[in-house]
């Protein structure tokens, strides 16, 4: 079995569940008493959001590479970063370490090819829906059609993900909002919308849409398991 690489913290609830579910992933796979080699790397994100507020991505690159190149010399054998968002800093890591980094946009890409879609909406903290990190990727490396929201609904659904998911609150009027959003995105031609926030699922499930939604953390960890037993 290889060992996988954690960069946590951001947030610690959605690492919690990739915590959760590549052991659960290992068991299902292996039985008896498995479960997967993890190194963990929890980051305080106070800092992180603060550093995001006032556009240091060049400071968070070079934080993000040393927790991977820590992850490395621990003996990782893949680096798995637990968030969508701070994959803006891929690069950073990829240029750090010689493992490889288990990218969260081509899981998902996977997942939604798998269905046959070719157009997706696209859920995430404003720098995931509106820089190119992500949705380029998803469109010049997997040949997917990505719809973000509309203002005002990416000002909501980033308010919502830092004021109350990272915090681990879940509200009943927060889940309709994005209800709302998620049938706008259908409307305008989405055939499914990618959770691209560690933390959406916490609020948003199946149910809670009339197609296909992907869950990032759950598809994440899935990829994480698939290459520790490869």
């Amino acid at each position: 079995m290889r060992t996988l690489g954690l960069i946590g913290g951001m947030t610690w609830h959605s690492t919690v569940d990739y915590y959760k579910l590549i052991n659960q992933g290992v068991h299902d796979k292996l039985g008896g008493t498995h479960s997967a080699r993890i190194l963990l790397l929890s980051i305080d994100f106070s800092p992180v959001e603060h550093m995001q507020n006032r556009g240091e991505w060049r400071a968070l690159g070079q934080l993000m590479a040393g927790a991977a190149r820590s992850l490395e010399g621990a003996g990782a054998e893949a680096v798995v970063i637990c968030a969508n968002t701070m994959h803006q800093l891929a690069d950073d890591i990829t240029a750090a370490v010689k493992i490889p980094l288990i990218h969260i946009a081509d899981a998902a890409a996977a997942e939604v090819k798998k269905k046959g879609l070719k157009t997706v909406g696209l859920l995430g903290t404003r720098y995931t829906m509106e820089m190119d990190f992500y949705r380029g990727r998803l469109e010049a490396m997997h040949g997917l059609k990505v719809l973000v929201p509309d203002e005002p609904g990416r000002t909501t659904v980033h308010e919502v993900i830092y004021k109350e998911l990272a915090r681990g609150v879940v509200r009943p009027e927060a889940r309709q909002a994005y209800v709302e959003v998620i049938e706008d995105l259908v409307k305008r031609g989405a055939e499914g919308v990618i959770l691209g926030c560690t933390e959406i699922p916490m609020l948003i499930g199946a149910k809670d849409s009339r197609v296909p939604v992907f869950d990032t953390t759950a598809i994440h960890a899935a990829a994480a398991v698939d290459f520790a037993l490869g």
